[in-house]
């Protein structure tokens, strides 16, 4: 199991950034969360299948239709995995 805290910037809020992640890593079976900052990005921690985690983190630079990523910075993380995915 891998968990990565990822950091995204760019214009990803009020576009659905957080809620499409959200279901993107359900799909993939990732828990975490994704949760946007006051400083305009979106933290997203993903857990899971190193594969899987890795399929989210290159999703993120897509993200939904109106979303658009200039940023992905990502760190591996040492934390207990989360139950589920949560958008907040």
């Amino acid at each position: 199991m891998r968990c990565e805290r990822c950091l995204v910037s760019g214009i990803v809020q009020g576009v659905f950034f957080r809620a499409s992640t959200q279901i993107k890593a359900d799909d993939l079976g990732i828990t975490g969360y994704a949760r946007n900052l006051s400083d305009g990005r979106v933290e997203v921690l993903a857990c899971g299948d190193e594969e899987r985690v890795k399929e989210l983190k290159d999703w993120l630079w897509e993200g939904p239709a109106h979303a658009k990523a200039d940023s992905v910075e990502c760190e591996v993380v040492n934390v207990e995995r989360p139950k589920k995915f949560l958008a907040s």
